[in-house]
């Protein structure tokens, strides 16, 4: 039997936690695998021996690194981590990355191959009953830029790349990149602008020419995904709707759990105020109908065309109801009556 066969769980475990991080300092490493440091050393020194370039890092702490020419052991997946990336690639298929749906399956039909014969059933199951139906319009972002950024925020690299922005065009941005977001199908990074001193969220599908500056730099600490969702709250698009509603505020924000909504004020026990803001009326329209669904409300303040857009919407559904009740009651009435 080879030696990379009798490597033992704790060394493939060692393995895997240095090909997920640039760099891990030896007290983080025994932390993680429950040993002591002199033991993760010997580790080290075992893996070494078996080619894998291990190199050790300077610094207060001192660390490890993994090198590049890693040729990687045999995959390892329990059940649950199996089932996890078949569905991660299905999903992956119908989201808003260009080329991604046959690049998943031919990785799923890579991934049943090399994993254990006692899970490729379940593997199977879900790559042959589940499909995921990409969204129309939704704009397709370059596998390639997702690849730089999301090496750049593992590796904590300063990053510059295009951004055509929605008011000032094209322009050269050069950031510190934290975190890769998906929210409502569509890719953000989420980074630090030491140009402008505050975070900013930039949109990946317009981003381009994306290169690292090979500078490093000390990441910051903030809530990614909050943060994300509490600036779309915020924000103050084109257009603007003000209401307010008759219903509890806890009952309209359940309402727009699970995607970005408007700021919910309380009132009191039985009403509330509701702000929503958008690049279009028609969005705004789709969330005043949502709010409509729940109760009564009134419309406080709105720009021009979206008060317009509302105010018409809500005439043609009365005609609407009106006619289709007047066609009720003539089906309803007696044919000798007539």
């Amino acid at each position: 039997m080879s030696a990379r066969k009798e490597m033992p769980g704790r060394l493939l475990r060692l393995l895997s936690l240095l090909q997920s991080r640039r760099e891990w300092s030896g007290h983080e490493l025994a932390d993680r695998l429950g040993v002591t440091e002199r033991t993760v050393r010997r580790d080290v020194e075992r893996l070494r021996a078996l080619d894998y370039p291990v190199t050790g890092t300077t610094g207060t702490a001192g660390g490890y690194r993994l090198g590049s020419g890693t040729h990687l052991p045999p995959l390892q997946l329990d059940d649950d981590e199996a089932i996890a990336v078949a569905v991660s690639l299905v999903s992956a298929a119908g989201g808003g990355v260009s080329g991604m749906a046959d690049s998943s399956m031919s990785a799923l039909a890579k991934l049943e191959q090399v994993l254990p014969a006692r899970l490729r059933p379940q593997l199977a199951a879900v790559g042959s009953a589940a499909e995921a139906i990409p969204r129309p319009g939704l704009p397709q972002v370059d596998p390639g830029v997702l690849a730089v950024l999301a090496r750049c925020c593992r590796n904590h690299e300063v990053v510059a790349f295009d951004y055509n922005g929605r008011s000032r065009g094209t322009t050269r941005r050069r950031v510190e990149p934290h975190q890769l977001l998906t929210l409502a199908w569509r890719w953000y990074l989420l980074a630090f602008d030491p140009d402008r001193d505050d975070w900013r969220i930039f949109r990946v599908d317009r981003i381009s020419s994306v290169a690292s500056v090979l500078h490093r730099f000390t990441p910051r600490v903030v809530d990614g995904p909050t943060y994300l969702v509490e600036s779309f709250v915020s924000a103050q698009y084109q257009h603007t709707v003000e209401l307010t509603v008759s219903v509890p505020a806890s009952e309209v924000t359940s309402t727009f759990e699970g995607v970005v909504r408007g700021i919910v004020t309380p009132l009191g026990e039985t009403s509330c105020k509701v702000r929503f803001s958008a690049d279009t009326p028609g969005m705004l329209l789709t969330q005043v109908a949502a709010i409509a669904a729940l109760g009564s409300f009134t419309v406080d303040q709105a720009t021009p065309e979206t008060a317009a857009l509302i105010t018409g919407a809500g005439e043609r559904l009365a005609r609407a109801f009106a006619l289709g009740n007047d066609q009720a009651d003539t089906k309803g009435q007696d044919p000798d009556r007539q």
